[in-house]
């Protein structure tokens, strides 16, 4: 079977972040994939063009909005797509093989409540998001760079930290998971230290995963191993 192209990367202008987060590490890209984007971006699809969105329009109506960074193969989007079809969820990821893959799981389920860029999530974050339009960001296991030297890598950090505040709503809520102790560590340096953000469980603190993220195949593997998976939630003060 002759092997499919991904889409070419996002372009974004030279110097606009000098450290990025991510790596584009693409992997297999299938024909199923490939005909994920050919046939359902027009559907799922948000190409990013750096201006607020107005997203009633995208989504025909006006519903509390949750903003997934890194979805990865998109399984928690999914899960919360069948299971809060009140909301509306926005999904960013870089990486084309995922989002391939979650469209043909959104197609699947029949889910409308679901849009997804492939860009930066920086980016659209920044220009695309308007001020206090989210009800919540959810940030599930973003990449640790687990060694000490590619710590600047890391998403949270202070000034990002900055802007998440900034585009939740009053009462709105931030959560984030990760199985590596270190990084859990510099989140709750960083987050319980931004103006504008309460640490639910208190300073340095972390909850039982809530029934809205669902438990990976990994996760669940690492749990039987004795691996520690640490879930944060911070509120959205006034």
């Amino acid at each position: 079977m002759k092997e499919a192209h991904p889409p070419k990367p996002f372009t974004v202008e030279e110097g606009r972040r000098q450290v990025r987060s991510f790596v584009l590490r693409q992997g297999r890209f299938t024909e199923a994939q490939q005909r994920a984007f050919d046939e359902l971006w027009p559907r799922y699809g948000l190409d990013y063009r750096g201006e607020p969105r107005d997203f009633d329009a995208v989504f025909g109506r006006r519903a509390p909005r949750v903003l997934e960074i890194g979805f990865g193969n998109g399984e928690a989007l999914r899960y919360a797509a069948q299971r809060d079809q009140a909301r509306d969820l926005i999904g960013v990821e870089v990486h084309a093989p995922g989002v391939g893959r979650l469209l043909n799981g959104l197609a699947a389920d029949g889910s409308d409540n679901v849009r997804v860029y492939r860009h930066d999530a920086v980016e659209v974050l920044r220009h695309e998001i308007a001020d206090a339009a989210l009800d919540e960001i959810r940030i599930y296991f973003p990449d640790p760079w687990h060694k000490k030297r590619h710590h600047k890598r890391r998403l949270v950090q202070p000034e990002f930290a900055r802007l998440v505040a900034a585009k939740l709503a009053p009462g709105g809520r931030l959560h984030l998971a990760t199985d590596w102790r270190d990084y859990a560590e510099q989140m709750w340096d960083v987050l319980d230290a931004t103006p504008g953000l309460a640490n639910r469980a208190g300073p340095r603190g972390a909850v039982p995963r809530p029934e809205w993220r669902p438990q990976t195949h990994f996760e669940s593997r690492g749990l039987k191993l004795g691996h520690g998976v640490w879930d944060l939630l911070y509120d959205r003060t006034p």
